[in-house]
């Protein structure tokens, strides 16, 4: 276990996801400093599922990912742009003061099964996650990746996999929280289903499309 800076946002965080950041608030900027400082660039984020991401009170999940910076600029007014990229996944075991920053003692959450084979499994899912995609951008949502390549490593493509699927953060949060890869597919193949259905639903009727959330499980 140890104490680690976190960054409560209202996205999630998947291991081998890239999340650029633009840091403004005084505190974050404190702690973009003190990760610069310490030899491992690194803080912990995790999802907020009731509150905002400005002024703290906010409700966050348990289980959230290590993102270690990659590229930092200090801009002139003090703010941060920052590109990290998840590593690894954490518990939260407590959640400290937040003082100066958020910070929690963690402890590392590692995969069960992680090398189980599961191609079959994963190149199904990913031919449906590129259609879906594809059906996303002729939707108007231009975020939609149809490009990547998938990893032949299943525990990397199962979190790949939950990256690139038109999903919203809280069926994302589940899937970061999965016990291990097989889990991760299983969850993901029952979130595009429902997905999938909205998709279809948009289709028929147009101007209804941005009245709706992917996300039917969030609270």
């Amino acid at each position: 276990m140890a104490i680690m800076p976190m960054f409560p946002l209202g996205s999630v965080l998947l291991p081998g996801a890239v999340l650029p950041l633009h840091v403004f608030e005084p505190r974050y900027r404190q702690l973009v400093q003190d990760c610069l400082a310490s030899p491992e660039h690194e803080f912990g984020v995790v999802l907020i599922t009731r509150g905002l991401e400005v002024g703290g009170g906010d409700v966050r999940c348990s289980v959230g990912t290590v993102a270690r910076m990659i590229q930092v600029a200090e801009l002139d007014d003090g703010r941060y742009a920052l590109v990290t990229v998840g590593t690894r996944r954490v518990q939260v075991v407590e959640w400290l003061p937040d003082d100066p920053y958020p910070q929690a003692v963690v402890d590392e959450l590692p995969d069960e099964d992680a090398d189980e084979d599961l191609t079959d499994r994963i190149g199904e899912t990913w031919t449906r996650v590129r259609r879906m995609n594809a059906l996303a951008i002729e939707l108007g949502d231009a975020n939609a990746d149809v490009s990547s390549e998938m990893s032949a490593d299943p525990l990397v493509a199962s979190y790949h996999l939950s990256a690139l699927a038109p999903l919203g953060p809280a069926d994302q949060q589940r899937l970061l929280a999965a016990r291990g890869p097989r889990e991760r597919i299983d969850l993901l193949e029952a979130a595009l289903d429902d997905a999938q259905a909205l998709q279809q639903f948009r289709l028929q009727h147009p101007s209804s499309g941005s009245d709706f959330d992917s996300d039917f499980g969030e609270p």
